[in-house]
């Protein structure tokens, strides 16, 4: 649906001129235009007069005012988009906005033909007629609660291995202080998900795309802030958007988190299809294992929803496998032996999988990666996915993986 068939309630303040938001609007567009102070007193008569399929909120010269009518109007019909206009940085205010109920931010100054574009892209998204859109790719969150366990290697490594099948896989590193995605696949942040935060307006699958780098195995990765005071730029809300955008783009989006339950790790715990925690045979990591699990259940989810990796599960620390039964109360799902490949290819920017693949360890993130395979959903298929014949095809691009060839 065009924005030329929507009804738009516009409440405006004084810092962008009415004239400006009607270029942006085709003419056949119904557009009533009101205060921000006139609808701070009377945002639930407004709608109720106006019945608008869309609403925009500039408030640039009032944040508060602004979202008090966000969250007013929204309370009144939670379906209806809220889209909220703000001119300059919109650090501090983003949140709140969606906090509040707005669909979508626009940040300006933009001239009226950007304007235009960022409301059909928002518009055709809520309406879902942006052309064919699948339905999602899966989204994998990789969780370490003790620092050092793995989960950054078992990542990147999935993403290769899922990568080598012929899948399109997405890397998104969100331990934003500390981040090692890049470090660990060899690439340079030369984007960052903070500069994909700072370019403002609505997230499509191209601008995402634009933002991850590219690794010669055919993965991507949005890489974490290159320093840690540009993690709080970083919203919730924003990587609830760019999650939801982000699965119907790639056929996984696996998701590297910071070692705690922080409100991020949260967030995408609840966006993902599918857990994967990471642990080591050790007593301290094992407990640590024990807690996560413990916490997810707090969170609703069983055991038998979590993927479990043990790494260095070969050391003889005088652990057995029926003593991380007793302790977990669950078997480990995916057992990778220890091998001093991993971080001499770790020095030089390669996951074990492309350094060794037939090692112990690299056949194991071949394992993870099947086992993934196996879970794809065969009713939310990825355009041009076909799970059955990647299951079936194995690493047959192995060879390409090589930096050598």
């Amino acid at each position: 649906m065009t924005i030329g068939a929507q009804t738009f309630l516009v409440v405006n303040d004084d810092s962008l001129a009415e004239s400006t938001i009607r270029a942006a609007l085709p003419a056949t567009t119904s557009m009533r235009f009101v205060t921000l102070r006139d609808a701070l007193d009377s945002a639930a008569q407004l709608v109720a007069d106006s019945a608008p399929s869309v609403v925009l909120v500039n408030c640039s010269s009032n944040a508060e005012w602004g979202l008090r009518v966000i969250g007013d109007m929204a309370s009144i019909q939670p379906s209806r988009p809220i889209i909220a206009l703000y001119s300059g940085n919109p650090n501090g205010f983003m949140d709140p906005a969606f906090r509040a109920g707005a669909e979508d931010l626009i940040v300006l100054p933009l001239p009226p033909e950007q304007l235009a574009f960022e409301l059909q892209k928002i518009v055709s998204r809520r309406r879902g007629d942006a052309g064919i859109e699948r339905q999602g790719g899966a989204l994998i969150t990789v969780l370490g609660p003790k620092g050092g366990t793995g989960k950054t290697v078992t990542s990147t490594n999935l993403a290769v291995a899922l990568a080598d099948s012929g899948a399109k896989p997405l890397v998104i590193d969100i331990d934003l202080q500390f981040g090692d995605v890049g470090l660990a696949l060899g690439l340079k942040p030369e984007r960052t998900i903070y500069d994909l935060v700072q370019t403002g307006g609505s997230l499509d699958g191209e601008k995402i795309e634009g933002f991850a780098i590219k690794h010669f195995s055919g993965a991507s990765a949005l890489l974490a802030p290159t320093r840690p005071d540009q993690a709080a730029v970083v919203t919730t809300g924003f990587l609830r958007d760019l999650f939801t955008v982000a699965r119907r783009t790639y056929d996984y989006v696996i998701v590297d988190t910071a070692p705690a339950f922080s409100p991020e790790v949260i967030v995408a715990i609840d966006a993902a299809t599918h857990l994967c925690l990471v642990g080591m045979l050790d007593a301290l990591s094992l407990k640590d294992t024990k807690i996560g699990l413990e916490t997810l259940k707090q969170m609703g989810y069983s055991s038998d929803d979590v993927t479990l990796v043990l790494n260095r599960a070969d050391s003889s620390v005088g652990i057995s496998m029926s003593d991380v039964y007793s302790l977990l109360k669950k078997d480990p799902d995916i057992l990778v032996p220890s091998d001093r490949a991993i971080p001499r290819a770790l020095t030089v920017g390669e996951t074990i999988y492309e350094a060794d693949p037939k090692s112990g360890a690299g056949r194991a993130y071949e394992s993870l990666a099947q086992h993934y395979l196996k879970l794809a959903r065969v009713n939310e298929p990825a355009a041009g996915f076909d799970t059955a014949e990647l299951e079936d095809a194995g690493p047959r691009r192995r060879r390409l993986l090589r930096r050598g060839n």
